[in-house]
């Protein structure tokens, strides 16, 4: 029986969340949790046809976070039920969860010896990236929506990072710091910030296993610097 392409495409597309989540928990050891999600609606055909090619803009059109939070400050991109708590790496309770909400963002429970990460405004952080490449710097994998851009790093304590901190005096306000009790949305979501996609996509091992990931000591400093100097970046006296 012929497949059509049209067909093909929603079955992968229906599979891209479920087989994300799971490489993530089973190849990697990233411990991941559903997020909340976006609130479904009826879309007309010349509506999807249009979401299609508007996918990366910041606010999917008249969606709200599934939660029951009118005022939800990130639509979609945080753990409701369950909680954030709750992240596994076990393949069966992942493949649970999906097959029960197969649009649900994956959410990384981040620190521990799970990554962490340091988000930043999407235009600043191209900057800090290019800055890093010149120092010849290796950085590993960076999420991106259209508005922040996270590197990620290898898991930090909070007494790591107030260390590297200090000796700046300050802290840039626009500046987010993704550690223990943390978590993060990873591609493929789509949550209430616009799709998010890899702007620097994951090295996995040879074996098929975790990419690396730097420490922080190495990238922050660029990263402070970066949105010091930025319009609007704002500081925070330490």
């Amino acid at each position: 029986m012929r497949e059509y392409p049209g067909k093909r495409r929603r079955r992968n597309e229906q599979r891209a969340l479920p087989d994300a989540a799971l490489t993530f928990a089973s190849q990697w050891q990233w411990p991941v949790v559903p997020g909340a999600g976006l609130e479904p609606q009826r879309r007309s055909r010349r509506d999807r046809t249009q979401d299609r090619t508007q996918e990366t803009t910041a606010q999917p059109r008249d969606r709200g976070c599934a939660c029951p939070y009118a005022e939800c400050a990130v639509p979609g991109a945080h753990p409701y039920d369950p909680g954030v708590l709750a992240a596994t790496t076990d393949p069966r309770m992942v493949r649970w969860w999906w097959e029960r909400q197969p649009d649900a963002p994956v959410l990384l429970a981040t620190g521990g010896r799970a990554p962490s990460a340091v988000s930043l405004p999407a235009v600043t952080a191209a900057r800090a990236l290019a800055r890093l490449d010149r120092l010849g710097v290796r950085t590993g994998p960076v999420v991106a929506t259209p508005e922040r851009w996270a590197l990620l790093v290898a898991g930090y304590g909070y007494e790591e990072l107030g260390e590297l901190l200090g000796e700046h005096g300050w802290v840039p306000a626009a500046l987010g710091f993704h550690g223990e009790g943390g978590y993060l949305a990873l591609p493929p979501s789509q949550t209430g910030a616009g799709r998010v996609r890899w702007e620097r996509a994951p090295r996995p091992a040879p074996d098929g296993g975790a990419p690396w990931l730097p420490p922080v000591a190495s990238v922050v400093d660029v990263l402070v610097a970066a949105v010091a100097a930025a319009p609007g970046g704002g500081r925070f006296v330490g």
